[in-house]
């Protein structure tokens, strides 16, 4: 069976890259996040594919679920009801899914949770693992942790890597041309914090995307001026006839 990952935004796998090279060959790649342009869409998504398919996924399995929905960066939280029909579409095609891997519960960035959310939505008992990218919790203004897991996500599951698996991973930011700006803050930060703490990610338990990620302003609040009470919102009346 497979493996799925749902994913805000074109280069978000780039952080579950020691999983998905340990996962095997029946890995999907989900894409939830529309773009301002088609030309800025097939951009990204031609950059992710060509990452993935030095790990080993072909590109037919690299798939945008939000091209052409509206959704666009910033927004995946106040479309979640259109979504998920496109979503469900996919994971319908694809199969049974043995596992689950969405970007984590973390308040880092709303479509990052927002996507957490939808992970929920769809996997009902089936397992869902969540990887960190960045976070903010008792930082002031636009500073933030990448790469280091919450607290109040449970416990870590480590994954063991080689001199040279790092070194693949390192350099494998490359493969993001059209991120380069973002990853110049980004990358240093996240790697500081993988080579002193290694790498890991977490289960998610579904009662989370109740609870706020985290005491205090969440990274997104401060960086983005939108609230945990809009996103909340967002995803308690996604469904209302549940």
């Amino acid at each position: 069976m497979a493996v799925a990952y749902i994913l805000a935004h074109f280069d978000d796998e780039y952080f579950a890259t020691p999983l998905i090279a340990r996962a095997g060959e029946d890995q999907w790649f989900l894409y939830i996040a529309d773009y301002a342009t088609p030309a800025l869409s097939a951009r990204r998504l031609a950059e992710s594919r060509a990452y993935l398919a030095g790990l080993g996924a072909p590109a037919e399995r690299v798939i945008h679920v939000g091209a052409g929905s509206g959704a666009l960066d910033g927004q995946v939280h106040r479309h979640l009801p259109d979504l998920l029909p496109r979503l469900a579409a996919e994971l319908a095609r694809i199969g049974p899914v043995e596992r689950f891997v969405v970007t984590a519960w973390e308040g880092g960035h709303m479509d990052h949770d927002a996507c957490a959310a939808l992970a929920v939505k769809v996997a009902g008992a089936t397992p869902i693992d969540q990887v960190t990218l960045y976070n903010g919790p008792g930082l002031p203004g636009r500073l933030f942790r990448a790469g280091i897991p919450l607290a109040d996500n449970g416990p870590l599951v480590r994954t063991r890597m080689s001199r040279a698996e790092w070194l693949a991973f390192a350099v494998g930011v490359r493969a993001f041309p059209s991120q380069a700006k973002t990853w110049l803050g980004l990358w240093p930060v996240m790697f500081a914090a993988y080579l002193s703490r290694g790498f890991a990610h977490q289960a998610l338990d579904p009662i989370r995307i109740s609870q706020r990620p985290h005491p205090g302003p969440l990274l997104y609040e401060r960086m983005y001026g939108v609230t945990y009470a809009e996103v909340a919102a967002s995803i308690r009346t996604a469904w209302p006839a549940e």
